[in-house]
């Protein structure tokens, strides 16, 4: 993610002539990719046919925060953890575990 540096607002990716650039949803400020920086880009195609373009410089692994929790698969301590509200919005959120060494996911309520 990029943030504009007049106002602070996300930036979203845009496909141009001349490659991919930054622009800012509320300014209209651009910001031009050059070819050495490291942008991981790639997109995802929704039902309506409508393209997303995800940018990312880090791996989904050095975005979650690792904790310590057993794996039940492999026995493993590590794991990177992320929330997400799987029942109604007057539960609590669910906790999701990923094993660091062998990518089994297992899930926790709270």
């Amino acid at each position: 993610m990029e943030f504009c540096e007049k106002c602070k607002s996300l930036m979203v990716p845009k496909k141009t002539e001349k490659g991919i650039v930054l622009v800012c949803r509320r300014c209209g400020h651009r910001k031009y990719i050059r070819k050495n920086e490291s942008f991981k880009f790639s997109t995802v195609s929704s039902k309506k046919g409508s393209e997303v373009i995800v940018v990312d410089k880090k791996s989904q692994k050095e975005m979650l925060p690792v904790t310590t929790a057993q794996c039940p698969k492999c026995d493993n301590t590590q794991a990177v953890w992320w929330t997400q509200q799987t029942r109604s919005g007057d539960e609590p959120p669910t906790r999701f575990f990923k094993c660091t060494k062998c990518g089994h996911v297992w899930r926790e309520y709270q």
